[in-house]
Protein backbone atom coordinates (compact mmCIF):
# COMPACT_ATOMS: atom_id res chain seq x y z
CA UNK A 1 0.00 0.00 0.00
CA UNK A 2 1.13 3.54 -0.78
CA UNK A 3 0.27 6.90 0.70
CA UNK A 4 -2.64 8.39 -1.27
CA UNK A 5 -2.36 11.99 -2.48
CA UNK A 6 -5.05 14.44 -3.54
CA UNK A 7 -5.67 18.07 -4.35
CA UNK A 8 -9.34 18.86 -3.59
CA UNK A 9 -10.26 16.86 -0.50
CA UNK A 10 -9.75 13.50 1.19
CA UNK A 11 -11.51 10.95 3.39
CA UNK A 12 -10.19 7.87 5.15
CA UNK A 13 -12.26 5.21 6.90
CA UNK A 14 -11.90 1.56 7.97
CA UNK A 15 -14.38 0.48 5.26
CA UNK A 16 -13.90 1.53 1.65
CA UNK A 17 -17.61 2.14 1.02
CA UNK A 18 -17.72 4.64 3.87
CA UNK A 19 -14.66 6.48 2.55
CA UNK A 20 -16.28 6.66 -0.88
CA UNK A 21 -19.54 7.99 0.58
CA UNK A 22 -17.68 10.78 2.35
CA UNK A 23 -15.62 11.71 -0.70
CA UNK A 24 -18.75 11.91 -2.84
CA UNK A 25 -20.14 14.46 -0.38
CA UNK A 26 -16.97 16.52 -0.81
CA UNK A 27 -17.41 16.35 -4.58
CA UNK A 28 -20.96 17.65 -4.15
CA UNK A 29 -19.63 20.74 -2.38
CA UNK A 30 -19.85 19.49 1.19
CA UNK A 31 -17.44 20.26 3.99
CA UNK A 32 -15.20 17.76 5.76
CA UNK A 33 -17.73 17.80 8.61
CA UNK A 34 -20.56 16.83 6.29
CA UNK A 35 -18.37 14.20 4.67
CA UNK A 36 -17.72 12.66 8.08
CA UNK A 37 -21.44 12.51 8.88
CA UNK A 38 -21.90 10.54 5.65
CA UNK A 39 -18.98 8.30 6.65
CA UNK A 40 -20.39 7.80 10.14
CA UNK A 41 -23.81 6.84 8.83
CA UNK A 42 -22.36 4.46 6.25
CA UNK A 43 -20.08 2.78 8.79
CA UNK A 44 -23.12 2.18 11.01
CA UNK A 45 -24.52 0.08 8.17
CA UNK A 46 -21.47 -1.62 6.62
CA UNK A 47 -19.42 -2.11 9.82
CA UNK A 48 -22.12 -2.87 12.42
CA UNK A 49 -19.85 -5.04 14.54
CA UNK A 50 -17.68 -1.99 15.27
CA UNK A 51 -20.02 0.99 15.34
CA UNK A 52 -23.60 2.15 14.99
CA UNK A 53 -26.04 4.93 15.75
CA UNK A 54 -26.94 3.20 19.00
CA UNK A 55 -23.56 4.24 20.41
CA UNK A 56 -21.48 7.34 21.21
CA UNK A 57 -19.22 9.56 19.11
CA UNK A 58 -16.55 12.24 19.59
CA UNK A 59 -15.30 14.92 17.19
CA UNK A 60 -12.27 17.21 17.03
CA UNK A 61 -12.47 19.79 14.24
CA UNK A 62 -9.95 22.32 12.98
CA UNK A 63 -11.60 25.17 11.12
CA UNK A 64 -10.00 26.96 8.15
CA UNK A 65 -9.18 30.03 10.26
CA UNK A 66 -7.34 27.86 12.80
CA UNK A 67 -9.89 27.39 15.57
CA UNK A 68 -9.90 23.88 17.04
CA UNK A 69 -13.05 22.69 18.82
CA UNK A 70 -14.76 19.47 19.80
CA UNK A 71 -18.16 17.85 20.14
CA UNK A 72 -19.05 15.02 22.52
CA UNK A 73 -22.01 12.90 21.48
CA UNK A 74 -21.82 10.93 24.70
CA UNK A 75 -24.79 9.66 26.70
CA UNK A 76 -25.11 9.27 30.46
CA UNK A 77 -26.57 6.52 32.56
CA UNK A 78 -30.34 6.14 32.67
CA UNK A 79 -32.25 7.56 35.62
CA UNK A 80 -33.16 4.00 36.62
CA UNK A 81 -29.56 2.77 36.33
CA UNK A 82 -28.67 2.85 40.01
CA UNK A 83 -27.05 0.37 42.36
CA UNK A 84 -30.42 -1.09 43.34
CA UNK A 85 -30.95 -2.24 39.75
CA UNK A 86 -27.79 -4.35 39.96
CA UNK A 87 -28.32 -5.71 43.46
CA UNK A 88 -26.64 -9.08 43.84
CA UNK A 89 -24.21 -8.50 40.95
CA UNK A 90 -20.48 -7.85 41.26
CA UNK A 91 -20.29 -5.92 38.00
CA UNK A 92 -22.49 -4.49 35.26
CA UNK A 93 -23.01 -7.28 32.68
CA UNK A 94 -21.21 -6.91 29.36
CA UNK A 95 -24.22 -8.11 27.37
CA UNK A 96 -27.97 -7.98 27.67
CA UNK A 97 -30.57 -5.48 28.90
CA UNK A 98 -28.67 -4.37 32.01
CA UNK A 99 -25.63 -3.60 29.83
CA UNK A 100 -27.78 -1.22 27.74
CA UNK A 101 -27.91 1.37 30.51
CA UNK A 102 -26.74 4.61 28.84
CA UNK A 103 -28.25 6.90 26.22
CA UNK A 104 -26.78 6.64 22.72
CA UNK A 105 -25.20 10.00 21.93
CA UNK A 106 -23.91 9.54 18.36
CA UNK A 107 -26.83 11.21 16.61
CA UNK A 108 -26.70 14.23 18.93
CA UNK A 109 -23.07 14.65 17.89
CA UNK A 110 -24.05 14.68 14.23
CA UNK A 111 -26.73 17.26 14.96
CA UNK A 112 -24.27 19.49 16.84
CA UNK A 113 -21.56 19.50 14.18
CA UNK A 114 -24.08 20.16 11.39
CA UNK A 115 -25.25 23.34 13.14
CA UNK A 116 -22.21 25.08 11.65
CA UNK A 117 -23.36 27.67 9.11
CA UNK A 118 -20.91 26.28 6.55
CA UNK A 119 -22.88 23.02 6.43
CA UNK A 120 -25.49 23.32 3.68
CA UNK A 121 -25.84 19.80 2.22
CA UNK A 122 -29.34 18.39 2.94
CA UNK A 123 -29.49 15.66 5.55
CA UNK A 124 -31.15 13.20 3.18
CA UNK A 125 -28.13 13.57 0.88
CA UNK A 126 -25.70 12.87 3.73
CA UNK A 127 -27.60 9.71 4.67
CA UNK A 128 -28.23 8.57 1.09
CA UNK A 129 -25.46 5.99 0.81
CA UNK A 130 -26.12 4.55 4.25
CA UNK A 131 -29.81 4.11 3.45
CA UNK A 132 -29.04 2.44 0.13
CA UNK A 133 -26.56 0.01 1.66
CA UNK A 134 -29.01 -0.87 4.44
CA UNK A 135 -31.84 -1.50 1.98
CA UNK A 136 -29.96 -3.21 -0.84
CA UNK A 137 -27.45 -5.00 1.34
CA UNK A 138 -23.70 -5.01 1.60
CA UNK A 139 -21.18 -7.83 1.36
CA UNK A 140 -19.86 -9.00 4.72
CA UNK A 141 -16.11 -8.50 5.08
CA UNK A 142 -13.69 -11.13 6.36
CA UNK A 143 -13.30 -9.18 9.60
CA UNK A 144 -17.04 -8.89 10.05
CA UNK A 145 -17.50 -12.58 9.39
CA UNK A 146 -14.82 -13.50 11.91
CA UNK A 147 -16.49 -11.39 14.61
CA UNK A 148 -19.91 -12.84 13.79
CA UNK A 149 -18.55 -16.36 14.13
CA UNK A 150 -16.63 -15.68 17.33
CA UNK A 151 -19.31 -13.67 19.13
CA UNK A 152 -22.41 -15.45 17.81
CA UNK A 153 -22.79 -17.79 20.80
CA UNK A 154 -23.07 -14.90 23.27
CA UNK A 155 -25.18 -12.69 20.98
CA UNK A 156 -27.82 -15.15 19.72
CA UNK A 157 -29.48 -15.61 23.12
CA UNK A 158 -29.92 -11.86 23.71
CA UNK A 159 -33.47 -10.50 23.46
CA UNK A 160 -34.23 -8.52 20.36
CA UNK A 161 -33.54 -8.88 16.65
CA UNK A 162 -29.87 -9.86 16.53
CA UNK A 163 -30.52 -13.37 15.24
CA UNK A 164 -33.17 -12.25 12.74
CA UNK A 165 -30.97 -9.56 11.19
CA UNK A 166 -27.45 -10.91 11.52
CA UNK A 167 -28.20 -14.64 11.29
CA UNK A 168 -31.21 -14.78 8.95
CA UNK A 169 -30.38 -18.34 7.87
CA UNK A 170 -29.71 -19.54 11.40
CA UNK A 171 -25.93 -19.22 11.12
CA UNK A 172 -23.41 -16.38 11.33
CA UNK A 173 -23.05 -14.50 8.06
CA UNK A 174 -19.90 -15.54 6.21
CA UNK A 175 -17.53 -13.43 4.13
CA UNK A 176 -19.28 -12.40 0.94
CA UNK A 177 -22.80 -12.99 2.29
CA UNK A 178 -25.13 -10.04 1.82
CA UNK A 179 -26.26 -8.27 4.99
CA UNK A 180 -29.57 -6.44 4.65
CA UNK A 181 -30.95 -4.18 7.37
CA UNK A 182 -34.40 -2.91 6.33
CA UNK A 183 -35.32 -1.74 9.83
CA UNK A 184 -32.17 0.37 10.05
CA UNK A 185 -32.86 1.77 6.58
CA UNK A 186 -36.33 2.85 7.74
CA UNK A 187 -34.78 4.49 10.82
CA UNK A 188 -32.32 6.45 8.72
CA UNK A 189 -35.16 7.52 6.43
CA UNK A 190 -37.08 8.81 9.46
CA UNK A 191 -34.06 10.82 10.53
CA UNK A 192 -33.65 12.23 7.01
CA UNK A 193 -37.32 13.23 6.88
CA UNK A 194 -37.89 14.44 10.44
CA UNK A 195 -34.46 15.71 11.48
CA UNK A 196 -31.83 14.26 13.77
CA UNK A 197 -33.60 15.43 16.94
CA UNK A 198 -36.30 12.85 16.14
CA UNK A 199 -33.93 10.33 17.73
CA UNK A 200 -34.39 11.93 21.15
CA UNK A 201 -37.82 13.55 21.19
CA UNK A 202 -39.91 12.56 18.18
CA UNK A 203 -41.65 9.58 16.65
CA UNK A 204 -38.39 7.69 16.35
CA UNK A 205 -37.59 8.30 20.01
CA UNK A 206 -40.94 6.78 20.94
CA UNK A 207 -40.15 3.63 18.94
CA UNK A 208 -36.68 3.39 20.46
CA UNK A 209 -38.01 3.78 24.00
CA UNK A 210 -40.75 1.23 23.36
CA UNK A 211 -38.22 -1.34 22.17
CA UNK A 212 -35.79 -0.66 25.01
CA UNK A 213 -38.50 -1.09 27.62
CA UNK A 214 -39.76 -4.30 26.01
CA UNK A 215 -36.23 -5.73 25.98
CA UNK A 216 -35.60 -4.84 29.62
CA UNK A 217 -33.21 -1.88 29.32
CA UNK A 218 -33.47 0.83 32.01
CA UNK A 219 -33.23 3.60 29.36
CA UNK A 220 -36.55 5.44 28.95
CA UNK A 221 -38.02 8.09 26.71
CA UNK A 222 -37.36 10.64 29.45
CA UNK A 223 -33.66 9.73 29.35
CA UNK A 224 -33.59 10.20 25.58
CA UNK A 225 -35.39 13.54 25.75
CA UNK A 226 -33.03 14.88 28.41
CA UNK A 227 -29.89 14.09 26.40
CA UNK A 228 -27.85 16.64 24.46
CA UNK A 229 -24.37 16.82 22.97
CA UNK A 230 -21.73 18.94 24.67
CA UNK A 231 -18.88 21.11 23.38
CA UNK A 232 -16.01 20.94 25.88
CA UNK A 233 -12.76 22.56 24.82
CA UNK A 234 -10.31 19.99 23.47
CA UNK A 235 -7.18 19.30 25.47
CA UNK A 236 -3.89 20.28 23.86
CA UNK A 237 -0.16 20.11 24.43
CA UNK A 238 2.89 21.49 22.59
CA UNK A 239 5.68 19.19 21.40
CA UNK A 240 8.64 19.83 19.16
CA UNK A 241 7.30 21.17 15.87
CA UNK A 242 3.57 20.83 16.57
CA UNK A 243 0.63 21.27 18.93
CA UNK A 244 -1.45 18.18 19.59
CA UNK A 245 -5.19 18.14 20.29
CA UNK A 246 -7.53 15.50 21.64
CA UNK A 247 -10.89 15.20 23.36
CA UNK A 248 -11.36 16.01 27.04
CA UNK A 249 -12.77 13.62 29.68
CA UNK A 250 -14.68 11.38 29.92
CA UNK A 251 -12.38 10.17 27.12
CA UNK A 252 -8.78 9.02 27.48
CA UNK A 253 -7.59 11.80 25.15
CA UNK A 254 -5.50 13.12 28.04
CA UNK A 255 -3.48 9.89 28.04
CA UNK A 256 -2.89 10.06 24.29
CA UNK A 257 -1.52 13.59 24.59
CA UNK A 258 0.57 12.80 27.65
CA UNK A 259 2.31 9.83 26.00
CA UNK A 260 3.57 11.94 23.13
CA UNK A 261 4.48 14.87 25.39
CA UNK A 262 6.61 12.58 27.56
CA UNK A 263 8.21 10.83 24.58
CA UNK A 264 9.11 14.24 23.17
CA UNK A 265 11.42 14.58 26.19
CA UNK A 266 13.18 11.24 25.65
CA UNK A 267 16.16 10.32 23.53
CA UNK A 268 15.45 8.10 20.53
CA UNK A 269 17.70 7.86 17.50
CA UNK A 270 15.54 6.03 14.97
CA UNK A 271 12.10 4.64 14.29
CA UNK A 272 11.30 1.24 15.78
CA UNK A 273 14.57 0.89 17.63
CA UNK A 274 14.73 -0.01 21.32
CA UNK A 275 14.70 3.62 22.50
CA UNK A 276 11.61 4.36 20.40
CA UNK A 277 9.51 1.35 21.38
CA UNK A 278 10.66 1.16 25.01
CA UNK A 279 10.28 4.91 25.42
CA UNK A 280 6.72 4.95 24.14
CA UNK A 281 5.73 1.88 26.17
CA UNK A 282 7.10 3.42 29.36
CA UNK A 283 5.47 6.78 28.56
CA UNK A 284 2.22 4.84 28.10
CA UNK A 285 2.55 3.38 31.61
CA UNK A 286 3.03 6.81 33.17
CA UNK A 287 0.07 8.20 31.23
CA UNK A 288 -2.21 5.26 32.07
CA UNK A 289 -1.45 5.53 35.79
CA UNK A 290 -2.73 9.12 35.76
CA UNK A 291 -5.61 8.23 33.44
CA UNK A 292 -6.85 5.46 35.66
CA UNK A 293 -6.67 7.69 38.72
CA UNK A 294 -8.50 10.71 37.31
CA UNK A 295 -10.24 10.32 33.92
CA UNK A 296 -14.00 9.90 34.00
CA UNK A 297 -17.09 12.10 33.97
CA UNK A 298 -15.68 15.63 34.37
CA UNK A 299 -18.57 16.51 36.67
CA UNK A 300 -17.12 14.10 39.24
CA UNK A 301 -13.48 15.18 39.27
CA UNK A 302 -11.64 18.38 40.09
CA UNK A 303 -8.40 17.29 38.43
CA UNK A 304 -7.14 19.96 36.00
CA UNK A 305 -5.91 18.01 32.98
CA UNK A 306 -5.06 21.05 30.88
CA UNK A 307 -3.07 22.56 33.76
CA UNK A 308 -0.76 19.54 33.77
CA UNK A 309 -0.39 19.58 29.98
CA UNK A 310 0.57 23.28 30.17
CA UNK A 311 3.15 22.71 32.92
CA UNK A 312 6.46 21.95 31.22
CA UNK A 313 8.25 21.33 34.53
CA UNK A 314 5.63 18.81 35.62
CA UNK A 315 5.95 17.02 32.28
CA UNK A 316 9.72 17.03 32.65
CA UNK A 317 9.35 15.41 36.07
CA UNK A 318 7.02 12.72 34.73
CA UNK A 319 9.42 11.97 31.87
CA UNK A 320 12.25 11.69 34.39
CA UNK A 321 10.42 8.78 36.02
CA UNK A 322 11.02 6.71 32.88
CA UNK A 323 14.05 4.45 33.11
CA UNK A 324 15.69 4.45 29.66
CA UNK A 325 16.88 0.87 30.14
CA UNK A 326 14.35 -0.91 32.37
CA UNK A 327 10.61 -1.58 32.17
CA UNK A 328 8.24 -0.53 34.94
CA UNK A 329 6.34 -3.60 36.20
CA UNK A 330 2.83 -3.47 34.81
CA UNK A 331 -0.01 -5.04 36.76
CA UNK A 332 -2.72 -2.61 35.64
CA UNK A 333 -5.98 -4.11 34.28
CA UNK A 334 -6.57 -3.19 30.64
CA UNK A 335 -9.49 -1.13 29.33
CA UNK A 336 -11.77 -2.63 26.68
CA UNK A 337 -13.39 -1.18 23.59
CA UNK A 338 -13.95 -1.56 19.87
CA UNK A 339 -14.76 1.30 17.55
CA UNK A 340 -14.25 3.09 14.23
CA UNK A 341 -12.01 6.09 13.66
CA UNK A 342 -12.31 8.15 10.47
CA UNK A 343 -11.16 11.51 9.21
CA UNK A 344 -11.55 14.02 6.40
CA UNK A 345 -10.12 17.28 5.07
CA UNK A 346 -11.58 19.72 2.56
CA UNK A 347 -10.28 22.33 0.15
CA UNK A 348 -11.20 25.21 2.49
CA UNK A 349 -8.74 23.96 5.11
CA UNK A 350 -11.13 22.18 7.45
CA UNK A 351 -9.76 18.97 9.02
CA UNK A 352 -11.89 16.54 11.03
CA UNK A 353 -10.97 13.68 13.36
CA UNK A 354 -13.93 11.56 14.44
CA UNK A 355 -14.53 8.31 16.31
CA UNK A 356 -17.71 6.45 17.21
CA UNK A 357 -18.52 3.14 18.82
CA UNK A 358 -21.00 0.78 20.46
CA UNK A 359 -18.15 -0.32 22.81
CA UNK A 360 -17.96 -4.14 22.52
CA UNK A 361 -18.56 -5.88 19.19
CA UNK A 362 -22.31 -5.36 18.62
CA UNK A 363 -22.49 -3.45 21.89
CA UNK A 364 -24.91 -4.87 24.45
CA UNK A 365 -26.19 -7.38 21.89
CA UNK A 366 -29.63 -5.74 22.04
CA UNK A 367 -30.80 -5.07 18.49
CA UNK A 368 -34.06 -3.12 18.64
CA UNK A 369 -36.72 -4.91 16.54
CA UNK A 370 -38.60 -1.84 15.25
CA UNK A 371 -35.58 0.32 14.45
CA UNK A 372 -32.72 -2.10 13.77
CA UNK A 373 -30.46 -0.20 16.19
CA UNK A 374 -27.72 -2.07 18.00
CA UNK A 375 -27.57 -0.46 21.46
CA UNK A 376 -24.22 0.14 23.08
CA UNK A 377 -22.92 -1.37 26.31
CA UNK A 378 -20.69 1.57 27.20
CA UNK A 379 -22.18 1.63 30.68
CA UNK A 380 -20.82 -1.83 31.41
CA UNK A 381 -17.57 -0.04 32.27
CA UNK A 382 -19.19 1.50 35.37
CA UNK A 383 -18.09 0.25 38.78
CA UNK A 384 -20.88 -0.92 41.09
CA UNK A 385 -19.75 1.25 43.99
CA UNK A 386 -21.16 4.07 46.06
CA UNK A 387 -18.44 6.49 45.04
CA UNK A 388 -14.96 6.75 43.58
CA UNK A 389 -13.64 6.46 40.06
CA UNK A 390 -16.29 5.67 37.44
CA UNK A 391 -18.88 4.60 40.01
CA UNK A 392 -22.37 4.08 38.59
CA UNK A 393 -24.75 7.00 39.12
CA UNK A 394 -27.88 8.00 37.17
CA UNK A 395 -26.95 10.60 34.55
CA UNK A 396 -23.23 9.97 34.93
CA UNK A 397 -21.10 9.55 31.80
CA UNK A 398 -18.88 6.47 31.76
CA UNK A 399 -15.14 6.42 31.15
CA UNK A 400 -14.52 6.36 27.40
CA UNK A 401 -11.63 4.83 25.50
CA UNK A 402 -12.72 6.80 22.42
CA UNK A 403 -10.41 9.68 21.51
CA UNK A 404 -9.95 11.43 18.14
CA UNK A 405 -6.48 12.97 17.62
CA UNK A 406 -5.42 16.03 15.65
CA UNK A 407 -2.07 17.78 15.20
CA UNK A 408 -1.26 21.28 13.92
CA UNK A 409 2.37 21.50 12.80
CA UNK A 410 4.49 24.64 12.94
CA UNK A 411 5.13 24.28 9.19
CA UNK A 412 1.42 24.53 8.32
CA UNK A 413 0.48 20.86 8.08
CA UNK A 414 -2.69 19.69 9.84
CA UNK A 415 -3.09 15.99 10.61
CA UNK A 416 -6.15 14.03 11.72
CA UNK A 417 -5.31 10.56 12.98
CA UNK A 418 -6.66 7.79 15.15
CA UNK A 419 -7.54 4.16 15.46
CA UNK A 420 -9.94 1.57 16.74
CA UNK A 421 -8.97 -0.43 19.77
CA UNK A 422 -9.68 0.49 23.39
CA UNK A 423 -6.41 0.33 25.32
CA UNK A 424 -4.51 0.37 22.06
CA UNK A 425 -5.81 3.74 20.83
CA UNK A 426 -3.28 5.97 22.61
CA UNK A 427 -0.48 3.54 21.84
CA UNK A 428 -1.18 3.24 18.13
CA UNK A 429 -1.66 7.00 17.89
CA UNK A 430 1.76 7.43 19.47
CA UNK A 431 3.39 4.87 17.20
CA UNK A 432 2.09 6.26 13.92
CA UNK A 433 2.50 9.91 14.90
CA UNK A 434 6.06 9.55 16.20
CA UNK A 435 7.12 7.58 13.15
CA UNK A 436 5.72 10.22 10.82
CA UNK A 437 6.43 13.44 12.72
CA UNK A 438 9.66 12.69 14.61
CA UNK A 439 11.41 10.23 12.34
CA UNK A 440 10.10 11.26 8.92
CA UNK A 441 8.63 7.87 8.00
CA UNK A 442 6.25 7.85 5.02
CA UNK A 443 2.64 8.19 6.22
CA UNK A 444 1.45 4.82 4.91
CA UNK A 445 4.58 3.08 6.17
CA UNK A 446 3.99 4.62 9.59
CA UNK A 447 0.68 2.74 9.78
CA UNK A 448 1.61 -0.45 7.92
CA UNK A 449 4.79 -1.06 9.92
CA UNK A 450 4.69 -3.55 12.80
CA UNK A 451 3.02 -2.29 15.97
CA UNK A 452 2.93 -3.10 19.64
CA UNK A 453 0.31 -3.17 22.36
CA UNK A 454 0.61 -3.05 26.12
CA UNK A 455 -2.59 -4.65 27.38
CA UNK A 456 -5.61 -5.29 25.20
CA UNK A 457 -7.55 -3.92 22.25
CA UNK A 458 -10.05 -6.58 21.21
CA UNK A 459 -8.55 -9.96 21.95
CA UNK A 460 -8.27 -11.86 25.16
CA UNK A 461 -7.60 -9.79 28.25
CA UNK A 462 -3.90 -9.61 28.99
CA UNK A 463 -1.25 -7.19 30.24
CA UNK A 464 1.64 -8.52 28.16
CA UNK A 465 3.55 -6.36 25.70
CA UNK A 466 2.42 -7.77 22.38
CA UNK A 467 4.59 -7.13 19.32
CA UNK A 468 3.75 -8.01 15.75
CA UNK A 469 6.23 -9.93 13.65
CA UNK A 470 8.41 -7.77 11.43
CA UNK A 471 10.57 -5.76 13.83
CA UNK A 472 14.33 -6.25 13.81
CA UNK A 473 14.90 -9.60 15.51
CA UNK A 474 17.22 -8.06 18.07
CA UNK A 475 14.43 -5.80 19.37
CA UNK A 476 12.37 -8.65 20.85
CA UNK A 477 15.35 -9.83 22.89
CA UNK A 478 16.32 -6.30 23.96
CA UNK A 479 12.83 -5.57 25.23
CA UNK A 480 12.69 -8.88 27.10
CA UNK A 481 16.08 -8.19 28.69
CA UNK A 482 14.80 -4.78 29.80
CA UNK A 483 12.01 -6.47 31.76
CA UNK A 484 9.10 -6.31 29.32
CA UNK A 485 6.77 -9.32 29.25
CA UNK A 486 7.03 -9.75 25.49
CA UNK A 487 4.45 -11.77 23.56
CA UNK A 488 5.00 -12.13 19.80
CA UNK A 489 1.94 -12.17 17.55
CA UNK A 490 1.54 -12.57 13.81
CA UNK A 491 2.03 -9.84 11.22
CA UNK A 492 -0.68 -7.24 10.50
CA UNK A 493 -3.10 -8.52 13.15
CA UNK A 494 -6.43 -6.81 13.74
CA UNK A 495 -5.54 -6.96 17.44
CA UNK A 496 -3.42 -3.89 16.79
CA UNK A 497 -6.41 -1.84 15.69
CA UNK A 498 -7.55 -0.13 12.50
CA UNK A 499 -5.58 3.10 12.16
CA UNK A 500 -5.82 5.92 9.65
CA UNK A 501 -4.62 9.44 8.98
CA UNK A 502 -5.27 12.44 6.74
CA UNK A 503 -2.78 15.29 6.38
CA UNK A 504 -3.53 18.65 4.81
CA UNK A 505 -0.18 19.99 3.66
CA UNK A 506 0.80 23.64 3.89
CA UNK A 507 0.28 24.08 0.13
CA UNK A 508 -3.29 22.77 0.32
CA UNK A 509 -2.59 19.28 -1.03
CA UNK A 510 -3.51 16.12 0.89
CA UNK A 511 -1.97 12.84 2.00
CA UNK A 512 -3.94 9.97 3.45
CA UNK A 513 -3.65 6.40 4.62
CA UNK A 514 -5.67 3.48 5.82
CA UNK A 515 -4.69 0.38 7.74
CA UNK A 516 -4.04 -2.90 5.91
CA UNK A 517 -5.38 -4.54 9.09
CA UNK A 518 -8.88 -3.20 8.25
CA UNK A 519 -11.21 -3.19 5.25
CA UNK A 520 -10.52 0.49 4.77
CA UNK A 521 -9.91 2.89 1.98
CA UNK A 522 -8.78 6.42 1.24
CA UNK A 523 -10.95 8.36 -1.18
CA UNK A 524 -9.86 11.62 -2.79
CA UNK A 525 -10.38 13.81 -5.82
Amino acid sequence: MKTVTGTHGMVTAPHHLAARAGCDVLKDGGTAVEACVAVAATLAVVYPHMTGIGGDGFWVIREPEGRVHSVHGCGGAAARADLALYEGLDAVPNRGPLAANTVAGTISGWEAVLEDESCTIPLDRLLRDAIRHAEEGVAVTSGGAAIAEAKGPELRPQPGAYAAIFQPEGRPLAEGDVLRQPQLAATLRMLAANGLDDFYGGDLAALIAEDLEALGSPVTLADLTAHYATRPAPLHVPITGARLYNSAPPTQGFASLLILALFDRLEAASADGFDHVHGLVEATKQAFLLRDAHVGDPAYTDYDFQFLLDDARALDALAARIDPAKALPWPQPPKWGDTCWFGAADSEGRVVSCIQSTYFEFGSGLVLPQTGLTWQNRGSSFRLAEDGWNALKPGRKPFHTLNPALAVFDDGRVMAYGTMGGEGQPQTQAALFSRYARFGVDLQDAISAPRWLLGRTWGEQSTTLKLEDGFDEALYAELTEAGHDVERVGPLTATMGHAGAVVRLADGAFEGTTDPRSDGGVATW
